[in-house]
């Protein structure tokens, strides 16, 4: 007969357990079930992890591996190139996280306070499509409204206006260093913000009337129950919302890669773009310096996401890990 393992519990009582190759065995069915998504998991996710070593390799498309120890990351840190995207990252990132949040929330609150539920569900709808546009075809978009040349809707419009002369040359604005970052935040405000009310009108969704209705018994107005109410409510909401974001702020990539151009490399140039350059724009890319270049995108990650692990277990309870 096989040995059962005695565990005392906190409160004293001992619970006999069966030995794990016992319980593996009688839960067979299940663990061959798992076998092949955890081979793919293994394949794809894990495999790959192998090829961190050649951050600390000089290897290029020809010519054997050759181990340089740190000087990938010495070269990397001495880069003005590359601290410009560093920043860039978090400037865009973290401005992007705040903006689009705070639209969302206020977009939320007017939805919420639409008591036409025809008009309601209209206008969730149209602000959701975007969200299913992918970026290539909304930079397609953008890029001909914002065009320089005549046929460039919003220098027509500035035209017609009179703030720009009938035959001066048009503003180009996704190649301005002043105008890309303001036009980046208002196309991700448009394309983001619809999906990004879900979560809150949930949670609008869930709030007790009966504290709508004791605010209008002592005379409260619309907008004072919306400030001393509904914001309330949604302040827990929000603070998850930001935390669980700020993890993924490294992360920027196709946004801005479909956007940007080598005129306006100082203020749009990401850390994944700056990879994607050292990788595939340049005649002889070292791979090595890419690998060492993502291996500190990934550890930078890394440490936000246990920084808002330890915010989330502050604010929530728990953690997101």
């Amino acid at each position: 007969m096989s040995k059962k393992k005695k565990i005392t519990t906190s409160t004293g009582v001992e619970v006999r357990h069966k030995p794990l190759g016992l319980r593996i065995w009688n839960n067979r069915g299940y663990y061959i079930m798992f076998l092949p998504v955890f081979i793919f998991i293994l394949i794809m996710y894990y495999w790959p992890m192998l090829g961190i070593r050649y951050a600390f390799y000089d290897y290029k498309p020809v010519g054997a591996p050759t181990f340089v120890g740190l000087k990938h990351f010495y070269s990397m840190f001495k880069t003005d190139a590359f601290w410009s995207a560093f920043r860039n990252t978090l400037e865009l990132s973290i401005m992007k996280l705040l903006i689009t949040t705070f639209t969302a929330v206020i977009v939320s609150i007017f939805l919420n306070e639409m008591g036409n539920l025809f008009a309601k569900k209209t206008l969730q709808t149209i602000i959701y499509l975007p969200h299913f546009m992918s970026w290539a075809v909304v930079a397609s978009i953008f890029s001909l409204f914002l065009s320089p040349s005549s046929t460039g809707l919003v220098n027509g419009l500035l035209r017609d206006w009179g703030i720009l002369a009938p035959d001066a040359k048009g503003i180009y604005f996704l190649a301005s260093t002043a105008w890309w970052r303001p036009i980046f935040y208002i196309i991700n405000i448009w394309k983001e913000t619809g999906w990004g009310t879900i979560i809150f009108l949930a949670t609008l969704a869930g709030i007790n009337p009966e504290l709508y209705e004791a605010a209008d018994i002592d005379g409260a107005t619309r907008m004072q129950k919306m400030r001393f109410v509904t914001l309330p409510a949604l302040s827990n909401t929000i603070i998850t919302v930001l935390i669980l974001n700020l993890a993924k702020v490294m992360n920027m990539f196709e946004s801005v890669f479909v956007l940007y151009n080598n005129a306006v490399y100082s203020v749009s140039d990401v850390i994944s773009t700056y990879i994607y350059r050292q990788t595939f724009a340049i005649a002889l890319p070292n791979y090595g310096y890419s690998t060492a270049v993502g291996l500190f995108k990934s550890l930078v990650g890394c440490v936000l996401v246990l920084i808002c692990n330890w915010a989330s277990k502050k604010t929530r309870g728990r953690g997101i890990v």
